[in-house]
């Protein structure tokens, strides 16, 4: 439907941003097409949780990408943006399991069956909210593609994956001590543990040594684990311990029988230099543990309570309910030597801020060393560039150290693992489909594994397994490897750098070509937003009151490539009213239609229509330098500044007088740089600039596909740029003369101006329309020098000299004199008082830093303040 030449009087977005989001899907703009021979933009979109709700980071990092991609569309490229949700296991565990336990049930209570049902039916019920949300924000995604990381072909992609990783030896299931998050049941990986400064105790216990009265005396933060010690450790060169080595001590509490053995590792610093040896519980330890060929005693749960290994006294209590318990009982015993305060990191689960246990137990690993090794090669020779490039430091640190990667997690809802158990001979069998039976020993008692694979494990294969991989698919052979990947710092480990691994691995190239690193959203003090700082914005709330174009303009203005982004409400207010700016503009411009078919001629352009296209050309060409490298920020600020500047406040004033003679080709230029504007800002504020632009006249089926401005070479214009910089600094000098002298601006006047060169004399005799109607002057007088002459008003603009005869209907200077009189004696109170107050030690004593410092501002401003006036006075006595 073309809604042509009338705009409605004020800009409302919400129908607006409804009419064209339904538009855009329905009439399927977004859409890629394979097979294709046309240039090749694509990305996929980071899939956000199907338990999602839009917040501010997201609004980040879809607007960004979106208008890379809008740009890329409108350059001609046939564009592909993959849109998807991810199954986010932890999370919909989370969400079901809250809603069991209000109705008293857990998990194991109703059984997988009955648990993943209702992780579906949840699913379908509220997993599309972030994807509504996703269409409000504009984001010009290929809705025809969308895929879900638990769909059937993705899932197939994920244990082909699987499959052929352990084939190869590179995944495989080991009995290893992993972190476990006693809340969400499950085990996590390293990266998937948050590291926060606690302050704690550190508690020295006495150990007895067997058949002696010697104690020795050990240092812990974790009283409970030592239920599960398995020996005692000291350093072999620790001369304090050399009695005691080989010798035996008795575990308090427990009263087993433990060894005190030597080792390098051991740190003579901490504590007493000598430590207790946890295998089952502490990372360390564990090493330690397999070392000397220690006892592994699982004393806590995968719950984080204690086990019966624990002791009749401790079992069934929550791990923190016994630490209590042991140190009082250790009190009791004389066995406590000392606490100390003591501060140290403790890990917590990334998700749910529990603080993890480390967990004995089998689990499925990858071995990432040899997938790394060309993961480190392709960013190392450019192939993959990280911007801003900082983050390529980032990226390095943690490949060069990469850990084996456990990807097992104790949840349901998920990918599961296909592996097979064999019950009667423990063979395992790793396979695409279900065995019927054991390939060893032909039973068909076959069991499953209990886990699903780490979320992050399928998310890895993003960047190819949507396509249809492992099927050789057209989108796969047209679109991958895509071209941009846009998310957060915090990811570059979790899945950047999985998916550069799985994408070389399996795909047999790059799965990107660049990474852009957006920031965190702050709120205007730079904190990070919370709620219980209270200075949470809401995406949401920010377009039902501003609309979603002023929410995307504000992102992408505040964008600077490795900053974070200091966001606040008032910011969006501003660029609200830029796109009222915008929108009255083009009322203006629709106005002045006369005809559908317009024609530019170039015998009738005027000085203003070729300025006006000249700096078109340049700005076009800013603008796609400006996308090219990512500077999002640059490119807002370039289309802003032009379009509120030169193209309301300069050029729709500059063509009045040519509008008025009837200058079609004026009215022509007028719509065409409407047209190049509105395709300019297009991919920052797409809906405003769909709706304006369907209303001219000869336009496509959508701004969406419409050409992108480029810098055109015959569209430059030196020439007429620097004569209309000419009259620009006149007409700015007047009006700095006027409101200096509080000239009424509707008064028209009369202006002199000093001009050496012929050439710019003949300038202002031709093109004098400009000043007088943006200046509203009566005549314009050209002087060869007006010094000597006393009644005049003057300044200076550029290389000419303006002056402005007095009159007493323009300006009263006996009024005025006594009006700045008035203004400095009023000044001169002010400084007054202010200074007594800074004289006064009752006040300098008592009144807070930051407001002493605030008085002394303003008193230098006062001061600053009373000698302009001063200034202007003289002038006027000057005058008279």
């Amino acid at each position: 439907m073309k809604r042509k030449y009338i705009l409605e009087k004020a800009y409302n977005p919400r129908p607006v941003e409804k009419y064209w989001s339904k538009f855009w899907i329905e009439k399927r703009v977004f859409v890629a097409r394979v097979p294709s021979s046309e240039k090749i933009f694509s990305m996929v979109l980071p899939p956000p949780n199907v338990t999602g709700s839009l917040h501010m980071g997201h609004a980040l990092c879809f607007t960004l990408p979106d208008i890379i991609v809008r740009w890329r569309r409108m350059q001609g490229y046939n564009t592909l943006w993959l849109p998807g949700t991810d199954h986010a296991s932890i999370a919909v565990h989370n969400v079901i399991e809250q809603s069991l336990t209000e109705k008293g049930l857990t998990r194991e209570k109703i059984g997988r069956e009955e648990f993943l049902k209702m992780s579906w039916d949840w699913k379908e019920k509220y997993g599309g909210i972030i994807i509504h949300q996703l269409k409000r924000l504009g984001a010009s995604l290929d809705w025809s593609r969308e895929r879900f990381t638990l769909d059937e072909g993705f899932s197939k992609a994920v244990r082909r994956v699987f499959v052929d990783l352990y084939n190869e030896g590179l995944i495989y299931r080991d009995y290893y001590l992993v972190n476990r998050c006693p809340h969400c049941g499950t085990v996590l990986s390293d990266i998937e543990i948050e590291h926060k400064e606690r302050k704690a105790k550190l508690y020295f216990i006495k150990y007895p040594l067997l058949e002696s009265e010697k104690r020795i005396v050990v240092a812990t933060t974790r009283p409970e684990t030592m239920l599960g010690d398995t020996a005692v450790a000291v350093h072999p060169d620790d001369e304090r311990y050399s009695r005691f080595q080989g010798k035996k001590a008795l575990l308090p509490l427990a009263n087993r029988v433990i060894p005190i053995i030597t080792d390098e590792k051991v740190e003579r610093e901490f504590g007493t230099g000598a430590v207790k040896v946890t295998p089952a519980h502490d990372p360390v330890d564990f090493e330690l543990g397999k070392k000397h060929n220690l006892e592994q005693v699982i004393v806590i749960d995968g719950s984080g309570k204690m086990t019966e290994e624990a002791g009749e006294e401790f079992k069934g209590l929550d791990r923190f309910e016994c630490r209590d318990k042991v140190l009082t009982k250790l009190k009791e015993m004389g066995l406590l030597e000392k606490v100390e305060d003591y501060e140290h990191a403790v890990g917590h689960c990334y998700r749910c801020q529990t603080i993890i246990e480390p967990y004995l137990s089998w689990q499925w690993f990858v071995k990432v060393a040899p997938l790394a090794k060309e993961a480190i090669k392709v960013v190392e020779e450019g192939k993959i560039q990280f911007i801003p490039s900082h983050w390529t430091k980032t990226y390095f640190e943690w490949m060069y150290n990469i850990h084996d990667w456990c990807i097992s997690r104790q949840l349901w809802w998920g990918h599961r693992i296909p592996a097979w158990y064999c019950q009667d001979c423990y063979h395992v069998m790793v396979a695409m489909e279900a065995p019927k039976e054991c390939e060893k020993c032909q039973s068909e008692n076959l069991v499953q594994d209990e886990d699903v694979l780490d979320t992050w494990f399928s998310s890895a294969l993003w960047p190819f397994a949507p396509m249809g991989w492992p099927e050789e698919t057209e989108d796969l052979k047209t679109f991958y490897p895509t071209d941009l990947m846009s998310t957060g710092f915090d990811i570059i480990f979790f899945w950047v750098a999985r998916m550069i691994m799985m994408g070389l691995k399996f795909a047999g190239d790059i799965p990107f070509r660049h990474v852009f690193i957006n920031g965190l959203v702050r709120d205007i003090k730079r904190r990070k937003m919370s709620k219980s700082e209270g200075n949470i914005i809401d995406p949401l709330d920010m377009i039902e009151k501003y609309g979603t174009d002023a929410l995307r303009f504000t992102l992408a203005a505040l964008a600077i490539p490795g900053m974070d982004i200091s966001l606040s409400e008032e910011r969006m207010a501003g660029y609200r009213a830029f796109a009222n700016k915008i929108w009255n503009a083009s009322r203006f411009v629709l106005m002045n239609l006369e005809e559908a078919r317009m024609v530019i001629k170039e015998d009738e352009l005027t000085l203003a229509d070729r300025w006006i296209r000249s700096r078109l050309a340049k700005i076009s060409g800013d603008l796609n330098e400006a996308l090219e490298k990512y500077k999002f920020y640059e490119a807002a600020d370039k289309i802003y500044h032009f379009i509120w500047h030169e193209f309301c406040d300069w050029y729709i004033e500059l063509v009045k007088p040519a509008l008025k003679e009837g200058n079609k080709t004026s009215q022509a230029v007028l719509v065409e740089a409407l047209d190049q504007i509105l395709k300019l800002l297009h991919p920052f504020m797409p809906f405003i600039t769909e709706e304006i632009w369907q209303h001219l006249p000869s336009t496509g089926k959508s701004l969406t596909v419409a050409p992108f401005p480029q810098s055109r070479d015959e569209f430059r214009d030196e020439e007429a740029e620097a004569a209309m910089s000419l009259l620009q600094e006149a007409i700015v000098g007047v009006r700095t003369i006027r409101a200096e002298n509080r000239i009424v601006p509707k008064k028209k006047i009369e202006l002199l101006l000093k001009v050496k060169k012929e050439e710019e004399k003949e300038l202002i005799r031709r093109h004098q329309i400009y000043i007088k109607t943006l200046a509203n002057i009566r005549e314009i007088e050209i002087w060869d020098d007006f010094s000597s002459e006393k009644k005049l008003l003057k300044g200076i603009a550029g290389s000419w000299e303006i002056a402005i005869p007095l009159d007493e209907e323009i300006f009263d200077l006996e009024q005025e004199k006594k009006r700045v009189e008035k203004e400095i004696s009023k000044t001169d109170m002010e400084i007054k008082k202010i200074e007594e107050r800074l004289n006064n030690t009752h006040f300098l004593n008592r009144a807070p830093q930051q407001v002493i410092q605030r008085t002394k501002v303003r008193l230098r401003s006062l001061k600053t303040k009373k000698r302009k006036l001063e200034e202007s006075l003289e002038h006027i006595f000057s005058l008279v």
